[in-house]
């Protein structure tokens, strides 16, 4: 008896096994079975998608079931070449080779950095054949000044993509006054009704039902952080979160409409003849 492994569980001791796409587990804590569909690198998590196209996330490591067998869910390490798409992000009929266009004087501003990233990620194939810069701001205070230094004219357009552009708010306001200004005509503002762009990002593709509800009186990116379950200590934190969130976009299908017509509406304008 001493010979053999006497004290092993029934169904035998976990194995390591590399958390390859279209392996199906089960997680044994909540019996969520599922065909693994994504891994992130950056907080070790991996998302599985069930027989009904619902999807929840884990973290890797032990905790899991193959085949009856218990195992610890490791990063994959193989490579895969994967087949040229014949569809960008966006939608749009991919173009294989085709070098990027000579950059616009015409450009697109965003507030800030995670939404200048989403739309690259989505529209950024689009947008190089156009020959369309994107630029962020750091806020939209300071738009009217940013403005004044890059002197928009009938060639030289800017649109605007504002965060929480919604009836009332300081984003409007900003927006209405601009519009009543000498280069309001060769200026478009536009904004989806979220927060922050992180709410723009379907919340099932992150395996939650809804984004959380965060009190007024909390950062909400440390709120939302926070009321997941996931590290918020420091700015570190928040930028790992939302590479989390990035990794969970495939395509625009991913994306709230809100926000899907608002930058189709930026890129037509400044491309416009």
């Amino acid at each position: 008896m001493l010979n053999t492994d006497w004290g092993a569980p029934k169904n035998g001791r976990a194995t390591e096994v590399e958390a390859d796409t279209g392996l199906v587990v089960e997680e044994i804590t909540t019996d969520w079975c599922g065909e693994i569909v994504a891994v992130d690198r950056d907080i070790d998590t991996v998302t599985l998608e069930d027989r009904r196209s619902q999807r929840r996330t884990f973290p890797l490591g032990p905790g899991f079931l193959l085949e009856g067998k218990p195992v610890i869910l490791t990063r994959p390490t193989r490579l895969k070449t994967p087949a040229k798409p014949t569809r960008t992000a966006s939608g749009s009929v991919a173009v294989h080779g085709a070098k990027a266009r000579v950059a616009r004087a015409s450009r697109i501003f965003v507030e800030g950095r995670h939404d200048a990233e989403l739309v690259e990620k989505v529209w950024g194939d689009d947008l190089r054949i156009e020959g369309v810069v994107v630029e962020f701001l750091g806020g939209v205070d300071d738009l009217s000044e940013h403005l004044r230094d890059f002197k928009p004219g009938p060639d030289r357009r800017v649109g605007v993509l504002v965060d929480h552009l919604v009836r009332g708010s300081k984003e409007s306001r900003i927006a209405q006054s601009i519009a009543k200004s000498p280069v309001g005509k060769h200026v478009l503002i536009v904004g989806h009704p979220f927060i922050d762009v992180w709410a723009a990002v379907k919340p099932e593709r992150l395996g939650i039902a809804r984004w959380p509800d965060v009190p007024r009186n909390i950062e909400w990116k440390y709120g939302v952080c926070q009321q997941l379950g996931w590290p918020h200590r420091n700015q570190t934190d928040i930028a790992r979160a939302w590479q989390h969130i990035l990794g969970g976009v495939r395509g625009f299908q991913d994306l709230d409409p809100a926000l899907l017509g608002r930058v189709e509406e930026l890129i037509d304008f400044v491309t416009a003849p």
